[in-house]
């Protein structure tokens, strides 16, 4: 009796538990907690040594930008020259620092136009290679050594240290940014295209998009090279690489004879960058075609002043000309002494003159208009054995024409425009080739296509140019010779080669 009346109590305490519902706001709290709790579960991880929440300081982004073949700002790279000419003080033995302090050294001869730095990139890659030799696979120092050929115009050595880091590392895509660059500056054209397509397959980027823009531009494909350097400004994130994009917009808006958007686009890159000479030198080009003559005299100088470029020297002086101010431009500071100077210094050098740098183009344009005519073929030729590009063709064309071979002078100026560039210098020296010569029909083409091209192309040449055109005037009227019939035209009997028709067949 008693067990059972305890079991009845014990039923009577026991209530099983209430059922449990959820609510809306329950349901987002409880969905909201389990996709917290997972996140944090997958994203989670140990601290690891090389953690840093800070941005990049002036070192890692020049670094960064050296190593991708990009423009850096001024400021960093003069802090990572900083950086590891200290770190090799103590550790002379790094070659991978040898190779970065050289990639900086010509980083800053690009930047600044400065061929002092030349022989100080030479000198840091050079003692990275005797640390580490090509053969054990220092690609660093190996395509640092044909960037740095190639921005002294030597091609040929560019395109040997491109193919051996190519050789052993065909995915590496550092080599082909040397290749692209090697190749356009020897002529061969087609092997930089081609090494073009490969870069953009491995690695599209700016500098990709920068060297496809060169080679459309080369090949005359005007729209495609704007396409690539737009495409190559959307890729840049720092204030120097922007700056750099804009600048060689400009330049391709200038050759396309679009001025007043070649002006506006190098006005963006000196507020982007104020420290480039190419950029400065670029806005007085365009000042210039636009008539104002005294503001372009002024950036010219002003660019000159940061780095003495010959071409920039060479347009100055041809401005100061158009403005019947020859005296000042062959004044003891003047442009055309200052390329009397590098004329005669290079010349005693060789192909090769000051740092190493090859101005032989500039320099042979110089002595053909403003020189000793002689001089400029002899240096021409000499170039053209070495590098048989558009540029050296049409410069050599027009130091012979100017020496008096207009006949050999008209080969090379189809060398030069046969392969597809547009430019309005080209159209010109061919032109006056083919008057000297009487063809005056090719001579009218190529006059109206350099002024079409271009209409500003030169303070001194395009007015030139349309003498010329003035002097040669328009084809004669009914068209050339024998094209009409002189009497009567007669229908001609064409009976014998009528075939005729078979009967058709009846039903």
């Amino acid at each position: 009796m008693e067990r059972q009346q305890r079991q009845e109590r014990q039923q009577a305490e026991f209530q099983p538990p209430q059922p449990v519902t959820f609510t809306g706001r329950k349901t987002l709290v409880a969905t909201a907690i389990a996709v917290v709790l997972i996140a944090g579960a997958l994203v989670i991880r140990p601290a690891r040594v090389d953690d840093d929440p800070r941005p990049p300081g002036p070192t890692e982004r020049a670094a960064s930008a050296v190593g991708m073949g990009s423009p850096a700002a001024s400021v960093d790279l003069a802090a990572l020259i900083k950086d590891r000419e200290a770190w090799l003080r103590g550790h002379a033995e790094d070659h991978g620092s040898w190779a970065v302090l050289g990639s900086a050294y010509l980083e800053q001869a690009r930047r600044g136009a400065d061929a002092a730095w030349y022989p100080k990139a030479e000198k840091a890659l050079k003692r990275s290679l005797e640390l580490r030799s090509a053969e054990q696979g220092n690609f660093d120092a190996m395509t640092g050594m044909g960037a740095l050929a190639n921005a002294r115009g030597d091609f040929g050595t560019g395109k040997k240290w491109g193919e051996l880091v190519r050789a052993q590392s065909p995915r590496r895509w550092t080599a082909y940014p040397v290749l692209v660059d090697a190749y356009s500056g020897a002529g061969d054209y087609k092997a930089a295209e081609k090494a073009m397509e490969r870069l953009v397959e491995l690695r599209p980027g700016l500098a990709a998009h920068a060297r496809a823009a060169q080679v459309y531009r080369d090949r005359g494909w005007r729209e495609d090279a704007t396409a690539s350097m737009e495409k190559a400004a959307g890729a840049a994130k720092t204030p120097a690489e922007k700056a750099y994009c804009l600048s060689r917009l400009g330049e391709l808006a200038w050759e396309r004879g679009e001025t007043t958007e070649a002006l506006r686009l190098y006005e963006a890159a000196l507020r982007t960058d104020p420290a480039q000479p190419q950029a400065l030198g670029g806005r007085a080009r365009a000042l210039a075609s636009l008539g104002r003559a005294g503001e372009a005299v002024r950036d010219y100088r002003m660019a000159l002043g940061r780095a003495p470029v010959p071409q920039l020297a060479l347009e100055l002086g041809e401005l100061l000309e158009s403005l019947d101010r020859e005296d000042e431009a062959r004044a003891a500071e003047g442009p055309y002494t200052l390329l009397a100077g590098l004329a005669a210094r290079d010349g005693s050098q060789g192909a090769r003159g000051a740092h190493g740098v090859n101005e032989a183009v500039v320099l042979g344009l110089y002595e053909a208009d403003h020189g000793d005519r002689t001089s400029a073929v002899r240096r021409l030729t000499a170039e053209w054995d070495r590098h048989k590009s558009v540029q050296v063709a049409d410069a050599l064309g027009w130091a012979l024409h100017r020496a008096g071979d207009s006949e050999s002078g008209l080969e090379y100026a189809k060398k030069a425009t046969d392969l597809g560039l547009r430019s309005a210098d080209f159209a010109y020296h061919r032109a006056l080739m083919e008057r000297a010569l009487g063809d005056t029909a090719s001579a009218r083409r190529h006059l109206q296509e350099a002024l079409r091209t271009n209409p500003g192309f030169s303070p001194v040449r395009a007015a030139a140019a349309r003498e010329a055109l003035a002097a040669v005037g328009e084809p004669g009227a009914g068209g050339p010779e024998n094209v009409l019939p002189k009497g009567k035209w007669v229908a001609p009997d064409m009976s014998q080669y009528i075939v005729p028709a078979k009967p058709k067949p009846k039903p």
